[in-house]
């Protein structure tokens, strides 16, 4: 089947000539928007697991977890080769020493053949990314910058922490280093218009960056997006209207970019709203329908 996008399954095939398999791992770092050098409440949508397995809680080492996840993969999807992905809270908010103690213990795996490091732009300097770019000789490395938005306004009122400028920054520090980069963005922001979200698809489709994951705002449980939309103050997209917007941006997105992913992937006992996220094949489904449809794919407006 034709994708009509450059989806992250194929990218690796094309490299390594078998599938690859990514392994989520918690590392137990923290956040500056959790610990207190920014904030302590985080962004707005996330809760105190943030996207951690809870496997460091539960005092399994990151090559443990790694092994663990590896056999699943084996069985699950027959993956030969796999990336390590530091995927919980700012996997560059540490010490030199601690990360390459973390990120080397990964790659001590037999199979591992690439890191993904899940982070903020306020979370990385020249002598985190000399680290990353000392492995990109010898393994694929992405770093995955959360931006969520351009638009500063809105970075505000999801409590981020950080400006544009600093992500700008941030990418301009990682360029022409062998490292690839990632952007994050979340569509259905609170205050946000189909309008502005456009305009950051468009801003980031001018900034040389590799990749993007594309994610649904949906509500979790123990958050204050929780809160908001309890009162009233926050409407959750709709299935269809979330398949359209996510086209439009592919559209404005360049051919060459990487799509690691398309919409979220709630944990359905921490999900409040909406329950059509939880559809996940049937909302890839819809967005592969909706470009046929529209005879469209990725880069068509660029």
């Amino acid at each position: 089947m034709d994708k009509r996008y450059t989806d992250y399954n194929t990218y690796l095939r094309r490299i390594f000539g078998c599938r690859v398999q990514k392994i989520s791992i918690d590392a137990g770092l923290t956040c500056p928007n959790r610990d207190g050098r920014i904030g302590t409440g985080g962004c707005i949508y996330c809760n105190a697991r943030g996207s951690g397995t809870g496997a460091f809680a539960q005092g399994i080492p990151v090559a443990e977890q790694v092994v663990r996840s590896k056999a699943l993969m084996a069985r699950r999807y027959k993956a030969t080769k796999y990336i390590a992905y530091f995927q919980s809270f700012s996997n560059t908010y540490a010490p030199v020493s601690v990360l390459k103690r973390l990120y080397d213990e990964a790659l001590t795996v037999p199979g591992v053949v690439g890191l993904a490091i899940g982070t903020r732009p306020d979370c990385v300097d020249g002598e985190i990314l000399d680290l990353l770019e000392s492995y990109a000789n010898r393994y694929l490395v992405w770093i995955e910058y959360g931006l969520q938005s351009v638009h500063d306004q809105t970075l505000r009122q999801i409590n981020r922490g950080h400006d544009f400028d600093c992500f700008q920054k941030a990418v301009a520090l990682t360029q022409n280093r062998g490292i690839k980069i990632c952007s994050h963005l979340i569509l259905g922001l609170p205050g946000e218009t189909g309008e502005m979200m456009l305009n950051t698809a468009e801003t980031i489709a001018r900034m040389g960056i590799d990749g993007v994951k594309l994610h649904l705002m949906y509500v979790v449980k123990g958050t204050a997006l929780e809160t908001l939309y309890q009162q009233g103050h926050y409407r959750c997209m709709e299935q269809q209207e979330y398949v359209d917007i996510v086209c439009d941006v592919l559209e404005l997105l360049p051919e060459e970019m990487v799509i690691q992913r398309l919409t979220g992937d709630p944990h359905p006992q921490e999900l409040v709203a909406p329950i059509w996220s939880l559809q996940k094949t049937q909302t890839f489904l819809m967005i592969q329908k909706t470009l046929e449809n529209r005879n469209s794919r990725q880069g068509k407006n660029v």
